[in-house]
C-alpha cells in the first residue's frame, strides 16, 4: 500500500502500521464469526428450508447425510448455546461487517494525518533554524556586506545622510560631585537606523528578527560622548550589548554603559541652587551631510521609577539638539538637559541651625558679670574656634571659585558676630578698668579738696578772732519791697521753674536707669548689647532669606 503526502514525507513503518489498521477490519469480521456458537446441524437444514424451500435435491441429501453422523459434546453444547442466542441474519451481519470497517478505516486516516501534522511541526521547526543560519550566511557572508561602508539615505538613496535615532533609558545616578563638578550615569543606550543591505526574508512573518552579539559585524555610527570623562562597558557575565536587524533592513543597536560626565555649576546660590548636568552625543568622522542624529519620535528618554539621590533631585529633563561647527564641517549633536534641584534640609541640619546656635550661645556672655573674666574669654574664644572650623569644613567640600557664594555670606556673618561678642567683651574690660582708675583719681581729688577746705576753715576762724571786736557787720534785710531789682528777679526765676515738663524719651528714660558714673559704664555696654546684636541678627536674616529665596524663584 503506497500513501503519498504533500506537506512531507512519513516513515514506512507508519505507513505500513496505518495500512494493516486499514486491513483489519475484515479479519476481525472474521473473527467475529468464529467466535459465535455454531448451531446443530438439523437446526441448520431447518433454517435453510424455511428460508430457501426451492434449494437443490442435492443439499438435501447432503444435509440429510450429515444428520446422520454422531455429535460430540461439544457440538451439543454449542447447539444449546445457539437456541439461547439467535443468529443474526446475513443482512445484518454484512452491514454490521461494513459499518465496522468504515470505522476503523476513519481511525486509520485520523492516525495518519496526526502524523504527518506532527512530521511537518517537526521539520518547521528544524527549518526555521537552518533558515535563520542561511539568512545569516547570505547577509553577512564574505565577500557580500562591507560593514566599512555606511548605509545609503532614505529610500536606497545614495546622495542623502544616514538616518540615525537615538534613545535611552536612564538606569540610575549614583552621585554629584560639587567639587569636581561631574557626575555618574548609568544607562541603556540604544541606536536605529536603516540599512538596505540587509534585508531578508521573513519566512511569511515567522522571522521577525535575527539577534547578534558582534557590533563589529555591520556598519556602526561612529557616535561619541563630548563631555565624557570617564566610562566602561559591562561585561557580567556576558557583553551587555545586542544588535538585531529586521527583515525590512532597520538595525537596532542596544547597549548598557556606566559613564562620568562633565557638569560645569554655578555656585552663587549654593546651597539653594539648581543646576543643569547635560548629556552630549555627537558623530566624530561623519559630517551632517552623511549622518544626521534624530530623538526618537515619542518618549525619546526614560527615566527608572523611584531614582533617588543623596543631595538631589532630578525635577526634569529636556532634550535638544546641539550641532556643531568645525573647521573640518558640521557634525550632528544630541544633548540631554538634566535639571537638578539641591535638598536644602540636609544643610539646613549640617549648616545654618548649628552657626545659629554658636551665634546665640556667644550672646551668653552678655549675662555674664563683668568680672568673671576667664568665663566670658573661654566662652568667647571656643566659639569663635567652632564657627572658624565649621566654615573651613564646608568650604572644603567646594571647589575654590572667585565668586561669593551664598554660604559664605552665611558664614561670614555668623563669624562676624561672634567675634563681636568676644570685642565686646574687650571693650566691657577696658572700661570696667578705665571707670575704676577714675574713680579712683576722683576719690583721691575729694580727699585732698575736703582736706584744702578744711585748712580753710581753720585760717579764716584764726582770722575772725584777730580782728577787733568793736567792729560792725551788714545785714541783708528779711522782707524787700516790690521794686526792688533783687525781689524781680527771684519772681523770674520760679517762672521759669513753673513752666510745662517736656514729654519724656523712652531711650533716654531707660538709659536714665543707668547713672553715667564711670564705674557703671561697662554694665551699660552689656545691657545695650543684649539688645543690639540679636535685632541685628535677626534683621540679617530677614534680609538673607528674602534676598536668596527670591532670586532662586528668578532662576526658576
Amino acid at each position: 500500500m503506497r500513501v503519498f503526502c504533500s506537506c512531507g514525507s512519513v516513515s514506512a513503518s507508519h505507513i505500513s502500521s496505518a495500512a494493516g489498521a486499514a486491513e483489519a477490519a475484515p479479519f476481525e469480521e472474521v473473527q467475529w464469526k468464529s467466535a459465535q456458537p455454531k448451531p446443530s446441524r438439523k437446526i441448520q437444514q431447518r433454517q435453510k428450508a424455511e428460508t430457501a424451500p426451492e434449494a437443490a435435491p442435492e443439499e438435501a441429501e447432503a444435509a440429510a447425510a450429515t444428520e446422520e453422523k454422531p455429535r460430540s459434546n461439544s457440538e451439543a453444547s454449542r447447539s444449546l448455546h445457539h437456541r439461547r442466542l439467535p443468529r443474526p441474519s446475513d443482512k445484518d451481519a454484512s452491514h454490521t461487517t461494513l459499518k465496522m470497517g468504515s470505522g476503523h478505516f476513519f481511525w486509520a486516516i485520523f492516525y495518519f494525518a496526526s502524523l504527518c501534522s506532527a512530521s511537518l511541526a517537526n521539520n518547521a521547526k528544524i527549518n526555521f533554524r537552518e533558515k535563520e543560519k542561511k539568512v545569516l550566511d547570505q547577509i553577512l557572508g564574505a565577500g557580500k556586506y562591507d560593514a566599512r561602508i555606511r548605509p545609503s539615505g532614505i529610500n536606497g538613496t545614495a546622495n542623502l545622510a544616514t538616518i540615525v535615532k537615538v534613545n535611552m533609558y536612564l538606569r540610575s545616578i549614583s552621585k554629584i560631585d560639587d567639587y569636581k563638578m561631574e557626575y555618574s550615569v548609568q544607562l541603556t543606550f540604544r541606536e536605529q537606523w536603516t540599512d538596505e543591505r540587509l534585508k531578508f526574508d521573513d519566512i511569511q512573518g515567522r522571522l521577525k528578527y535575527l539577534t547578534l552579539t558582534e557590533a563589529n559585524r555591520v556598519w556602526m555610527p561612529d557616535l561619541f560622548f563630548s563631555n565624557e570623562k570617564e566610562g566602561h562597558f559591562h561585561n557580567i557575565i556576558m557583553p551587555n550589548v545586542y544588535i538585531r536587524i529586521f527583515p525590512n533592513g532597520s538595525v537596532l543597536y542596544s547597549i548598557r554603559i556606566s559613564l562620568t560626565l562633565a557638569c560645569p555649576m554655578n555656585l552663587k546660590l549654593y546651597p539653594l541652587d539648581r543646576q543643569i548636568c547635560s548629556l552630549r552625543m555627537a558623530s566624530y568622522g561623519w559630517t551632517t551631510n552623511d549622518l544626521v542624529f534624530l530623538w526618537k519620535e515619542g518618549d525619546p528618554v526614560q527615566v527608572v521609577k523611584n531614582l533617588h539621590l543623596p543631595r538631589f533631585t532630578l525635577e526634569k529633563f529636556l532634550t535638544d539638539y546641539c550641532n556643531s561647527k568645525t573647521n573640518t564641517g558640521e557634525y550632528s549633536c544630541l544633548k540631554v538637559d538634566l535639571l537638578f534641584k539641591r535638598e536644602f534640609s540636609y544643610y539646613l541640619i549640617q549648616i545654618y541651625i548649628p552657626c545659629c546656635m554658636l551665634v546665640i550661645v556667644s550672646w551668653v556672655s552678655f549675662w555674664l558679670d563683668q568680672g568673671a573674666v576667664p568665663a566670658r574669654v573661654s566662652l568667647g574664644v571656643t566659639t569663635l574656634l567652632t564657627m572658624a572650623t565649621q566654615t573651613s569644613g564646608i568650604n572644603a567640600s567646594l571647589p575654590p571659585v572667585s565668586y561669593t557664594k551664598a554660604i559664605d555670606v552665611w558664614t561670614g556673618v555668623c563669624l562676624t558676630f561672634v567675634f563681636g561678642a568676644l570685642l565686646e567683651f574687650a571693650l566691657v574690660n577696658y572700661a570696667s578698668r578705665s571707670g575704676l582708675n577714675k574713680a579712683n583719681m576722683h576719690k583721691e581729688n575729694m580727699k585732698k579738696k575736703r582736706r584744702d577746705l578744711e585748712q580753710a576753715s581753720l585760717d579764716a576762724a584764726s582770722d575772725l578772732l584777730d580782728t577787733d571786736s568793736n567792729a560792725t557787720f551788714a545785714m541783708k534785710p528779711l522782707v524787700r519791697h516790690p521794686g526792688d531789682p533783687l525781689a524781680l528777679e527771684k519772681r523770674l526765676q520760679c517762672e521759669v521753674h513753673m513752666q510745662a515738663p517736656k514729654r519724656p524719651n523712652c531711650c533716654k528714660t531707660w538709659l536714665s536707669k543707668f547713672p553715667t558714673r564711670q564705674c557703671s559704664r561697662s554694665k551699660r555696654i552689656d545691657v545695650i548689647s543684649r539688645i543690639t546684636f540679636p535685632l541685628v541678627f535677626a534683621l540679617f536674616n530677614l534680609v538673607y532669606w528674602s534676598t536668596y529665596l527670591f532670586r532662586e524663584e528668578e532662576d526658576e
